[in-house]
């Protein structure tokens, strides 16, 4: 068998690719007629020996150095955590975002593709981040929602993964700007939230308009508590003091 790994041809190593030992992949990985072609048919088996990932992460050379082999091993739902770890700075940034959203991948791995991608944003460049923010998990979204951007905002309201905790602490952050605010003041899926409401009152850029429009949908406790926040401008503790009836403005 062991023979037949070292010399034997492309369709012996097909064979020999169902479910290898350590040595019979060791020995396999000396063949010149391997190619990525086995390596990827070897990893699209579950239940692999932990062993096999140790030799194959080992191995830089072609065909186990592969740019697809390395995917495939970054992807495999037996591959440990620290090969996994080693190999996930080395892919592509979408081939990240698939990783998150593959069926069947464990979610310490989810997670892990989740920071590389988080740590690259900084650098990429505005068409790759709005790309993400349509299409990113709740962490991804999240962190893009910070930068503050008003196209990436936008991209990231419309986001099915982006999560309301997320968006009330964007509206509390000193990041948000009218703009922004006024973006998720008018979105059909932010705009009717009672929390969200009152964290656009509470924010110190708020444009007049949302006070004129929302002070008059909320109970009268609720506009006495917001005129006891510390972070509203004159301006603003003026409108709700004439929507709770005080003196008005001369």
């Amino acid at each position: 068998m062991l023979h037949r790994a070292l010399s034997g041809s492309k369709e012996e190593l097909f064979s020999l690719m169902e479910r290898p030992s350590p040595d019979i992949l060791r020995a396999a990985l000396r063949n010149p007629a391997l190619d990525e072609g086995h390596l990827l048919a070897l990893l699209r088996h579950t239940g692999l020996h932990p062993d096999l990932f140790t030799l194959l992460h080992q191995q830089h050379e072609p065909p186990a150095g592969n740019y697809q082999v390395l995917l495939a091993l970054a992807q495999h739902a037996d591959a440990p955590a620290p090969i996994v770890s080693a190999l996930l700075p080395r892919l592509y940034l979408f081939d990240l975002l698939k990783l998150c959203c593959l069926p069947g991948v464990p979610q310490d791995q989810k997670v892990a593709a989740e920071r590389v991608i988080i740590q690259r944003i900084p650098a990429q460049p505005l068409g790759n981040k709005l790309t993400l923010a349509r299409r990113g998990t709740a962490a991804i979204v999240e962190a893009l929602l910070k930068e503050g951007q008003p196209q990436l905002v936008a991209a990231c309201l419309d986001n099915p993964h982006l999560k309301e905790g997320a968006v009330h602490q964007f509206l509390a952050s000193a990041v948000a700007s009218a703009e922004t605010i006024s973006q998720i003041a008018r979105h059909s899926r932010w705009q009717h939230r009672p929390e969200l409401q009152q964290a656009i009152l509470k924010n110190p850029r708020t444009p007049a308009i949302w006070f004129t429009l929302l002070l008059p949908r909320l109970p009268r406790s609720v506009v006495k508590n917001l005129a006891l926040s510390p972070r509203l401008t004159p301006q603003q503790r003026q409108l709700i003091a004439e929507a709770l009836g005080g003196k008005k403005r001369p």
